[in-house]
C-alpha cells in the first residue's frame, strides 16, 4: 500500500473554501526538538546540582531521581508550553512551527496531554527513531503521539502583513470603541483562526451568495465565543461585516497571522 506524501495539508470547509497549510517535516521537527531538549537538559541539570547530597548517600537513588525528574520536566514542559503558547514550545517558536488539530479546530488540552505523554514511545529507542519513522510513513507527517491526539504540526513561515487598505476601506468598525475586548480577541485568537478569517474575506467573490452568507455567519459565531462585544457594537451588522471588523482588529492593531 503506497502512501501519498505531500508537504501541504488542505482543510475544506462545508462552503467549499480550501485552506492550505504547510506541514512540518521530520527534519524541521527534530531541530525544534533539539532546542527543547537543550532547555529540558538545562533544567534537569539545575535539579542535579541539588541532588549532590543524595549522591553521597546512594548514587543509584540519585540516578533514579534524576531520570524521574527528566521525564517529569520533559512531559510537563511540552504540556505547559504548548497549552499557554497555543501549540508551540520554545523550539517550535524559534522554527515557526505550531501544533494544531487535524480538522483545523481549536486545540484541546486533552490533545496536548496525549501527544506529550506518548513522547516516550516516539523517542524509542534513541533520538526519536520511532517518531521519525512514523512521520516518514504518515501522509500528514504525524508521529504516533500526533496520530493518537488527532493533531498535526504545521510550518508557520513569517510573511509580510496583508494589505487591507482596499478590503476594509470606508468601513466603520464599531468594535474599536471597546479596546479591552479587542485586546481579549487578539489574545484568544490563534494565527490559524486569524488566517481563516482573512482568507474568507479575500476569497469572498468565489462563493455562491447563500454559501457566502452561511460561511460568514459561522465565522462570526465562532469569534463571538472568543470575545463577546456588547450589543450596541454588533447591532444590525451582517456576519461578513463582523468578520471584517475582526480582521481589522487582528491585522491592523498589532496582531500578526504568523505571531
Amino acid at each position: 500500500m503506497s502512501i501519498e506524501k505531500t508537504n501541504t495539508f488542505t482543510i475544506l470547509t462545508p462552503e467549499g473554501i480550501r485552506f492550505s497549510l504547510l506541514l512540518a517535516g521530520p527534519v524541521t521537527r527534530f531541530l525544534a526538538w533539539s532546542v527543547d531538549f537543550a532547555v529540558i537538559s538545562a533544567a534537569t541539570g539545575m535539579i542535579g546540582v541539588f541532588l549532590g547530597l543524595l549522591r553521597t548517600i546512594s548514587s543509584d537513588l540519585a540516578g533514579a531521581v534524576t531520570a524521574i525528574a527528566f521525564f517529569s520536566i520533559s512531559i510537563g514542559y511540552g504540556i505547559a508550553t504548548e497549552w499557554f503558547w497555543k501549540g508551540q514550545t520554545l523550539g517550535k517558536r524559534l522554527l515557526n512551527l505550531r501544533v494544531m488539530d487535524v480538522q483545523g479546530l481549536r486545540l484541546h488540552f486533552s490533545q496536548i496531554m496525549i501527544r506529550n505523554l506518548l513522547r516516550f514511545v516516539d523517542g524509542l529507542p534513541v533520538l526519536y527513531l520511532v517518531g521519525g519513522l512514523a512521520c516518514l510513513l504518515s501522509a500528514k507527517d504525524q508521529r504516533l503521539g500526533d496520530i493518537a491526539a488527532n493533531t498535526i504540526v504545521i510550518r508557520n513561515p513569517k510573511i509580510s502583513d496583508p494589505d487591507l487598505s482596499q478590503l476594509l476601506a470606508g468601513k466603520y468598525n464599531s468594535f474599536l470603541e471597546h479596546p479591552n475586548i479587542c485586546a481579549r480577541l487578539r489574545h484568544n485568537t490563534t494565527p490559524e483562526e486569524a488566517g481563516i478569517a482573512l482568507q474568507a474575506l479575500l476569497r469572498r467573490e468565489e462563493l455562491e451568495p447563500q454559501a457566502r452568507i452561511e460561511l460568514y455567519e459561522k465565522l462570526a459565531t465562532h469569534f463571538r465565543t472568543l470575545a463577546e462585544f456588547p450589543e450596541d457594537a454588533t447591532y444590525g451588522i451582517t456576519g461578513e461585516q463582523y468578520v471584517r471588523n475582526v480582521a481589522e482588529i487582528l491585522y491592523r492593531s498589532g496582531r500578526k497571522a504568523n505571531s
